[in-house]
């Protein structure tokens, strides 16, 4: 087995195991006393107007962004000589998680400060920087990301919407679909095509002439949030709002969805916390046979699969968020050397939002289990929080895109010569992950079936470093996701290659003691 320092590259950790990893543990006082800052004003200012937030009560949203804006939520990663706070994108992460206990608040500032916000601090000029960084970063401004169109979603490129350069402006023609925020947003980052070819990346104001907004889509879920059509008739957008340079439009985009990727797996994650505090509290309050159905050993083995999920979500999110913050604290600041940086851990910012937009469904479906009919009426939070859990898998690039672009991708910079694709024989996982790239093809069941044995790989690998440091209820964390990750792994094996693997002994379940954990956390699991 290899094992490196802590210092990472894009994909090494198949074929390296670092000496240790970063985990939320690591975080330092004034990082978490931000985080508490976070929580609390989800829990004050956010939670108590959920109901009105659902019916999207004119101006509830754009006020709570203002005051998320004044305490520096929306501009966390974003340079201070621009109204942010100037922290690193794994904390800005990690804030996220906390205000997202309502999903619908939790989109509307997490485009706000990230997706629509990403591209204009690393490609844009100083002047563009200096004119709308500090309306957005201080929730004057709500923000949206303008991509999708109603005949090209996954297929991103092959947008329809057009650019003519008419010299000192270009006048774009064209309509994009599923645009969060659509509704409050002052500034849209919208890519189009020059002359019906090349992909470019512009800054649109609201009240630029041609630009208007459709009705809002009737969701199942994320109610209280806007999602609704862009719509550009002719629409004149002066020739300085090109953002970055023309035809490289494609280079904001996709760096913009990886972080973004990242981010989202922080925003899945946050609806799941705010699940299992709603589920402990009931398993404990709820009787029946003369006792709580806490202490059912179903039950309690609902609880310690939760978890462990959770604890898995929080050692793949953390741990790619600081090696992202290595890689731009290594950029010397230029638009190039911003790209690379945010391309480098693509393929683990696609595992964090797949790995944590799923684990978030299993959490959310075993809370409502745990209500039993009640968690199927909409008089309980979780029946809201299911409803809004479900568009996670499906935003930021589907979780079946996300599954062929990390193989394809994990492919790519071995051949470049950027990581390798053979295992170092640190787990079982590992191990079957190497050999399952051996049969590498364009087949994409067999691509899912790669990235599914990559990501689990890469999952166990995070949480049993940072159980190292955790103590036994990090360990008893690690060994139940390492039981479940195992035999999800040999199945996928064998599905990728019709030989079935023998599954290591499993590890003792200790339902107990993780359950018992999840009830006096109140959710997940702390240290």
């Amino acid at each position: 087995m290899m094992v490196s320092g802590s210092t990472e590259h894009g994909g090494s950790f198949l074929s390296q195991t670092p000496g240790s990893a970063f985990s939320p543990e690591d975080f330092g006082s004034d990082e978490q006393l931000m985080v508490q800052m976070a929580e609390d004003f989800s829990r004050k200012e956010v939670l108590p107007l959920v109901e009105r937030l659902e019916k999207q009560e004119d101006g509830l949203m754009p006020s709570l962004i203002r005051k998320a804006g004044q305490l520096g939520f929306c501009g966390i990663d974003a340079p201070e000589a621009y109204g942010g706070l100037g922290l690193g994108k794994n904390v800005a992460a990690r804030i996220l998680e906390f205000l997202s206990m309502d999903a619908s608040f939790s989109v509307t500032v997490g485009i706000t400060s990230g997706i629509s916000l990403f591209g204009l601090i690393a490609f844009g000029s100083e002047e563009q920087k200096q004119k709308y960084l500090p309306r957005l970063t201080g929730g004057e401004w709500i923000g949206a990301y303008a991509l999708s169109e109603p005949n090209s979603g996954s297929d991103a490129l092959s947008m329809s919407t057009r650019a003519e350069d008419k010299g000192d402006h270009y006048v774009l023609n064209g309509t994009k679909m599923w645009i969060s925020n659509a509704k409050w947003a002052d500034f849209f980052l919208v890519m189009a095509k020059i002359d019906g070819e090349h992909v470019s990346a512009f800054l649109v104001e609201k009240g630029f002439p041609g630009v208007s907004i459709a009705r809002e889509e009737h969701k199942m879920g994320l109610k209280g949030s806007s999602t609704a059509r862009l719509v550009l008739e002719n629409a004149v957008v002066p020739k300085e709002n090109l953002l970055y340079l023309p035809g490289k439009g494609h280079h904001v985009a996709f760096n913009a969805l990886n972080i973004g990727r990242f981010k989202l797996g922080a925003m899945s994650a946050g609806p799941a916390r705010q699940a299992m505090g709603h589920a402990a509290a009931y398993a404990l309050d709820r009787k029946q046979f003369g006792q709580p159905i806490a202490d059912f050993g179903l039950i309690r083995a609902k609880f310690a699969d939760m978890a462990a999920f959770y604890f898995a979500i929080e050692s793949v999110l953390y741990r790619t968020g600081a090696n992202i913050d290595a890689a731009f604290d290594k950029s010397d600041g230029s638009l190039d050397q911003n790209r690379l940086a945010a391309e480098e851990f693509a393929v683990e910012c696609s595992a964090c939002k797949i790995l944590a937009t799923e684990l978030e469904a299993k959490i959310v479906d075993e809370c409502i289990q745990v209500y039993g009919g009640y968690g199927f009426t909409e008089e309980f939070p979780v029946a809201r929080i299911y409803r809004d859990a479900r568009v996670s898998r499906i935003y930021e690039g589907t979780n079946e895109i996300n599954r062929i672009f990390l193989a394809d991708r994990m492919v790519r910079r071995a051949n470049e010569g950027k990581c390798s694709l053979e295992a170092s024989g640190d787990s079982f996982l590992n191990d079957l992950t190497g050999k399952a790239y051996k049969r590498f093809g364009k087949d994409q069941e067999v691509l899912g079936a790669i990235s599914d044995l990559t990501l689990l790989c890469y999952a166990e690998q995070s949480a049993r470093l940072r159980a190292a440091k955790t103590g036994e209820l990090g360990q008893a964390a690690h060994r139940r996701f390492a039981n479940w990750a195992n035999a999800a792994g040999a199945a996928k094996y064998a599905e990728l290659t019709g030989e079935s693997v023998a599954i290591p002994a499993p590890f003792p379940q200790e339902s107990g003691l993780l359950a018992e954990a999840v009830y006096k956390a109140g959710g997940p699991l702390r240290f």
